[in-house]
């Protein structure tokens, strides 16, 4: 009676142990395919900020240029990467640390679309082939932005559903799984913009 009742005990720590190391697993797969989406995203906007010195200098050469739209961005690009290079690994870990980094990012991508605006008044600087090539690559640049991103919210999803699921959960926090933070639209994002033709 005694071996029945010590073989029961052994199957369910065997079967509890199974499910500890499926689950266990299964989170390191899903946390690993959030990390190598993050670094898709530290990619792309690595090269956005690779092809801004260019643009500067091609818009610098413009006569007349409006000098603070140049600023504002050179600022907004040297404050993205100065919260991305203080973030560090940690990033995912800590929501403000995110925060910060997305707001860095969304201020840079404003400051762009202000220049881009702001080039549609200078057409000499429009018929530049090679400053042509910089939007063009800068406008890809943006859409892989976008699309990374919506990427990245889809792995954390998963991950962070798995985080969740029972009985997972059990063993998540004894093995240091965290949730991992998400990407949301910029404020006033969901406001259509205004169009005035002026009638």
């Amino acid at each position: 009676m005694k071996s029945i009742g010590c073989l029961a005990v052994v199957g369910v720590l065997v079967v509890l142990a199974l499910v500890g190391v499926g689950s266990y697993n299964g989170l390191v797969s899903a946390r690993e395919a959030v990390d190598a989406q993050w670094a898709n995203v530290e990619n792309v906007y690595q090269r956005r900020a690779d092809l801004i010195p260019n643009l500067v200098a091609s818009v610098k050469g413009a006569a007349n240029f409006e000098r603070q739209t140049l600023t504002d961005v050179i600022n907004a690009r040297s404050r993205a990467t100065q919260v991305t290079t203080q973030a560090g690994n940690d990033v995912l870990n800590d929501p403000q640390k995110f925060a910060q980094f997305q707001q860095a990012q969304d201020q840079l991508s404003g400051a762009l679309s202000r220049l881009l605006v702001t080039v549609e008044s200078y057409p000499q600087l429009k018929a530049v082939q090679g400053f042509q090539d910089l939007m063009v690559s800068l406008e890809g640049t943006e859409n892989r932005i976008s699309v990374e991103r919506n990427r990245f919210n889809e792995v954390a999803q998963t991950y962070n559903v798995k985080l969740q699921r029972f009985p997972t959960a059990l063993f998540a926090s004894a093995f240091g799984f965290k949730p991992r933070p998400y990407f949301a639209a910029q404020p006033g994002a969901q406001t259509a913009p205004k169009v005035d033709f002026g009638g």
